[in-house]
């Protein structure tokens, strides 16, 4: 009697074994759903959500640092038509994005419409000088001479003279990013003239409410679906998000695709790898060096060439032409130090070294959430000037150059309370779920093991006595 109760018992534990392992195992779908039930609800972009607070005003500190390029043999590329030599000068630093967003809008079609305001405070503590230091820079009123027609270039050297202007001139880094009056044009000009109290919008974005794949992603830039400056259906398409949130459940096989005003266009990044962040796990993201390939290799980026002659019959790899969103004005974008880019625009300006770690641009993004937890924006700013038979201080250029004026790192990273915050009000709970999903699975199979084991030995044991007997 006692045999057939342990064996019943044991019988009994293995039953109750298979049912708690199956409870685990039902619970990893049902924990699943309740996890993406939770983080979409949270994902959603309206008030009272998690994505709402973060989206509004950004928690962490964004800053601005910019390293300027100082021309150290000015007089020399002027008489002799010498290669110019520049030595990095930084970095500056700057808090912006410190404003919350305006004029936030909800729109019937599941839509928000904002302004985001533009400002930039000077950081002191993060900066190698103070804003009136000096930078001996290519003269932007000068370099812009290609706006002139030709037949027009003998009326411009006449300006040039009564003003004193030449091809380089020496400003403080205040006035070179945010403006000065030029004694040529008569007006102010700066690398990001106007800044201060601009707006960058309006944006449409899709709030997720209806369908969560779309949250963040932009619906509309200025009013429009697609944007106007480069004639083409392909290169003026507004893809993906403005990168400081994507749509959760982020699949790293997949590129993301973001829109940056900057430099008017849509770009996507790669996957690279998974890093720990504050103790949270992301996906970086970086962009691939096809991105400002030339139309040679990326036959994609055939309609970002604007000028053959400029760009080599559209040979030219790793800058963007962006002129066309510029007013006109020869301004174009590539990573700092001409990363990716061609060997001639190195080879054009001496002083030039790019390394990956420090000039590529990436995103670190939360994969369940979507969010972008840390992220680099590197750019560098360049104006294009060449030979000119008719302007004095253009005679002596060989060839159309290229000239890095100044490259920036836009950056900002999670700090420990929203770190916190993320783990305790998240990942914790997702944490604590699956570590129940996990140990109901893992005892119940252990328990049903060790019953059936048991259950045999058992028989096995009462079976050699019987036959003893």
């Amino acid at each position: 009697m006692g045999c057939c109760n342990r064996r019943c018992g044991l019988i009994a534990g293995a039953v109750f074994g298979a049912l708690v392992a199956i409870l685990g195992g039902v619970l990893i779908p049902l924990g699943n759903s309740v996890i993406e039930g939770t983080v979409e609800k949270e994902a959603v972009i309206e008030p009272g959500t998690t994505a709402y607070e973060n989206w509004v005003a950004t928690g962490a500190k964004v800053y601005r640092q910019f390293w300027f390029f100082d021309v150290k043999n000015p007089l020399e590329v002027l008489d002799y038509g010498a290669r110019p030599v520049v030595i990095e000068k930084g970095p500056y630093t700057y808090i912006t994005r410190y404003l919350p967003k305006e004029n936030i809008t909800f729109n019937p079609n599941n839509t928000i419409s904002f302004l985001l305001p533009m400002g930039a405070i000077f950081e002191p503590s993060m900066s190698v000088g103070s804003e009136e230091d000096n930078v001996t820079s290519l003269n932007l009123a000068v370099g812009a001479y290609s706006l002139v027609p030709i037949e027009f270039h003998p009326a411009l050297e006449i300006m040039i003279k009564l003003s004193k202007s030449s091809l380089f001139q020496r400003r403080t880094v205040k006035e070179l990013l945010w403006g000065y009056r030029d004694p040529m044009l008569k007006t102010n000009i700066g690398f990001f003239s106007p800044y201060n109290g601009t707006y960058d919008g309006y944006y449409n974005v899709y709030n997720g409410k209806d369908d969560i794949k779309k949250v963040s992603v932009i619906d509309r830039w200025r009013g429009k679906r697609s944007l106007t400056f480069w004639n083409d259906t392909y290169c003026d398409m507004l893809n993906g998000t403005d990168a400081t949130s994507f749509p959760p459940f982020i699949d790293k096989k997949k590129p993301l695709f973001f829109f940056s005003s900057d430099i008017c266009r849509s770009v996507s990044a790669s996957y690279v790898n998974t890093m720990d962040l504050k103790g949270i796990d992301v996906y970086r993201y970086s962009l691939l060096p096809s991105t400002l390939a030339s139309p040679v290799d990326n036959p994609d980026n055939h309609c970002f060439c604007r000028d053959f002659k400029t760009t080599k019959n559209c040979t030219l790899a790793g800058v963007l032409d962006i002129s066309s969103c510029q007013d006109g004005r020869p301004i174009y974008i590539s990573l700092p130090h001409f990363l990716h880019g061609s060997p001639s625009l190195r080879e054009g300006v001496l002083g030039l070294n790019p390394v990956e770690v420090y000039h590529d641009t990436y995103l670190d993004v939360e994969p369940t959430t979507g969010f972008t937890l840390r992220f680099a924006k590197r750019i560098q700013v360049n104006m294009m000037y060449g030979p000119s038979a008719n302007i004095t201080v253009l005679k002596k250029v060989k060839d159309y150059t290229i000239f890095p004026l100044v490259w920036l790192n836009e950056t900002a990273a999670l700090d420990d309370e929203t770190a916190d915050m993320f783990k305790r009000e998240l990942f914790s709970r997702i944490k604590l779920l699956e570590m129940i999903q996990q140990g109901l699975l893992g005892a119940g199979v252990a328990l049903f093991v060790i019953c059936l084991i048991s259950y045999f030995v058992v028989r096995r044991n009462l079976n050699n006595l019987l036959m003893k007997a």
